[in-house]
């Protein structure tokens, strides 16, 4: 562990650094539906992931990281944001490829902070913030320079005659019916449609490659958001992992995405910047167990996909950035709201003159110091304003006021998890240790008796719940603005027969 004069050092280098117009670049690595027990880092004893296993032992694993939703959208925008998803409006639920809505422009996002800050800003991979009429809440409006990627999940379309595997493994499942086939877009412009799925981590890899070498040629610091579909369902691979692991179409799915990580660890070393990037690692939420060997793992937590147990929303992360950020494991508290102020303080950008949710966690990644965040509060994919957050954790303790399950999270013997399990209201409410009972099995309120301490912290959750509820304002909901056929992405707008026509090859 560094001294306390060497860690006030590094601090005030990298403050000097970024005041002299020399911050450093951002790599930020999103997966999907990806479960904290799915890495081989996390313990998971058959996945391949030997590139996040080097950036877990050479960087900071966290052990207690959490997304702000147990769904996806809602999901990117609180990462995006450092904003709850309810002031955004990014609820109930996720976007579809012809939703009215999408993450408000009047949103400031991390793009956009670091943009001002003279950084070149691009984005791989899946989006699902929106498309709107003319791209109108695309990436390249939101404050990236470059985008290449689906704009929204890969299975909100027809899939069943599509190739996930090669040669001709068909995806598993037919996903959404009565859209447009997933397309694939640069920037504003469709490329491809139906997009090929064996084909897309290297499209990715490439782009991700061209940008990093482009700006570190020119030394202009970059911000490079890669939003990976991996693990999501349908899982798919291309001709280099198809079939190599013991985990079957989920294990060669995430060694795709391993394999995309070693890849950009690669282009940040040979691009000759590989001391001056963070890179930051972690999920969207929980794994979607409903889908068996095919959905991920929450390893010892409970439930996964959209449910406010722990499966839900806490995360693997890491964060890597060799020389500057001692090897280790924190235990302390930290979430996706957390990004957008702890880069604007590394890039010595301002704030947004917005409520932020988010900390800078600076005292944790260089100072193997104490997390700034106290409390994580738990929405579920319907948030309203009557019931307020369903979960708070305070410091070590986790209580529940209300619980529901959700068809995510089904086919596991635990009941709670079930989408059949309805919405229960919880009073006296659930309390757990989670550094003792981190899979929520042992309620420290059960038959009605607790001692005076623990008594006084639920006493503290209460107050911090009824505090959160009466100052959070709800955005308008954009999901709630409805659909409309046309809005949906199609190459051939003009065909006959949508959404069926909607299908134009690659031009290479």
């Amino acid at each position: 562990m560094p001294s306390v004069g060497l860690r006030t050092l590094l601090l005030m280098g990298l403050a000097l650094l970024a005041a002299a117009g020399q911050p450093p670049n951002v790599v930020l690595v999103f997966a999907d539906d990806l479960g904290f027990g799915d890495l081989g880092c996390y313990g998971h004893p058959t996945s391949v992931t030997p590139n996040l296993d080097k950036m877990a032992v050479g960087g900071l694993r966290f052990t207690s990281f959490y997304s702000t939703s147990p769904v996806c959208s809602p999901s990117r925008a609180g990462l995006l944001t450092g904003r709850y998803q309810t002031r955004s409006g990014i609820y109930p639920g996720v976007l579809y490829p012809g939703s009215r809505g999408g993450l408000p422009l009047s949103e400031v996002t991390v793009a956009e902070v670091l943009k001002d800050r003279g950084y070149a800003t691009a984005m791989v991979g899946k989006w699902h913030l929106g498309v709107g009429p003319n791209g109108t809440f695309l990436p390249t409006r939101q404050g990236f320079d470059h985008y290449l990627g689906v704009p929204y999940s890969h299975d909100q379309g027809p899939c069943q005659n599509l190739t996930c595997f090669p040669p001709d493994t068909r995806c598993f499942g037919i996903c959404d019916q009565g859209v447009v086939l997933a397309p694939l877009l640069w920037n504003l412009s469709i490329v491809e449609q139906p997009v090929s799925f064996p084909l897309l981590e290297a499209r990715y890899d490439a782009f991700a490659r061209d940008f990093i070498t482009t700006y570190a040629r020119r030394n202009q610091p970059f911000f490079l958001y890669y939003a990976s579909h991996h693990t999501h369902y349908p899982q798919f691979a291309s001709q280099e992992y198809t079939g190599r692991t013991p985990r079957g179409p989920f294990g060669d799915s995430l060694a795709e995405l391993d394999g995309s990580v070693g890849r950009l660890l690669e282009a940040l070393q040979d691009s000759g910047v590989g001391d001056n990037t963070l890179v930051f690692f972690t999920s969207d939420n929980g794994p979607e167990t409903m889908r068996m060997s095919r959905g991920g793992s929450s390893g010892l937590l409970k439930c996964g996909k959209g449910t406010t147990y722990e499966g839900g929303m806490r995360e693997p992360a890491i964060a890597y950035w060799p020389g500057r950020i001692a090897p280790g494991v924190t235990h302390e508290l930290a979430s996706t709201l957390d990004i957008l102020p702890t880069l604007a303080a590394l890039a010595g950008a301002p704030l947004p003159k917005v409520t932020l949710d988010g900390f800078d966690l600076s005292p944790v990644l260089f100072e193997s110091g104490k997390s700034p965040r106290k409390a994580m509060f738990y929405y579920p994919p319907a948030p309203n304003p009557q019931l307020g957050v369903f979960a708070v954790r305070y410091g070590n303790y986790k209580a529940h006021f209300f619980t529901q399950g959700a068809f995510h999270s089904g086919t596991t013997p635990d009941r709670d998890c079930s989408g059949l399990t309805p919405l229960v209201p919880r009073e006296p409410p659930l309390l757990y240790d989670l550094e003792s009972d981190p899979a929520e099995n042992y309620n420290l309120l059960w038959g009605g008796v607790a001692k005076p301490d623990i008594l006084a912290v639920l006493k503290e959750m209460r107050s911090q719940k009824a505090t959160f509820d009466k100052q959070m304002k709800f955005g308008e909901s954009q999901p709630g603005r409805g659909k409309d056929p046309s809005l949906e992405p199609c190459c051939a707008p003009q065909c006959p027969c949508k959404p069926s026509c909607c299908r134009c090859p690659s031009p290479s």
